[in-house]
């Protein structure tokens, strides 16, 4: 199973489980089996802070690809589903690790391979993406594209 399906089946389990829960005013834990913790927050401060968080997080995406060709950062999903907001990415930052102008929308395959190897290869960042899920997906998880881009985002967040 590819780390992006083991990803999705533990989201619905999760939220699954946390659904038949009754929610206590900030948070609620619960013991399941002898090992393992959740946590549902419920309070609204902390709500807002992941959604503040998210636009973040979008915005420095944005700012950092707007001279892309091809390139709208709208969300974590959609504006990610061909592979070039990845490669504007790493190309921003690693403009001579590869060509960025010769890439073409419709070649998923070989935008996701691409950005998935260079980022590896030039910055360390570990490939959390699976090439054939995001190929065959035309509205990829954000919860997953989200947690690629946090470790893209961490890894450059101090270069320009």
């Amino acid at each position: 199973m590819s780390p992006f399906a083991k990803f999705r089946l533990l989201d619905r389990q999760n939220s699954l489980q946390l659904k038949s829960q009754p929610t206590s005013p900030s948070f609620s834990p619960r013991r399941q089996g002898s090992e393992e913790i959740l946590f549902k927050f419920t309070d609204p401060v902390v709500q807002d802070s992941a959604v503040q968080i998210k636009e973040r997080l979008l915005s420095w995406c944005r700012e950092k690809t707007k001279e892309y060709d091809n390139v709208k950062v709208e969300n974590f999903s959609t504006s990610w589903n061909n592979g070039l907001a990845f490669c504007a990415l790493i190309h921003h930052f690693r403009p001579d690790a590869f060509d960025y102008y010769s890439l073409k929308p419709d070649d998923k395959r070989k935008n996701f391979e691409l950005a998935f190897t260079k980022a590896d290869e030039v910055a360390g960042i570990f490939p959390l993406l699976d090439v054939e899920d995001m190929v065959i997906m035309r509205r990829p998880d954000w919860k997953c594209v989200f947690t690629y881009v946090q470790s893209i985002w961490r890894r450059f967040k101090d270069e320009n």
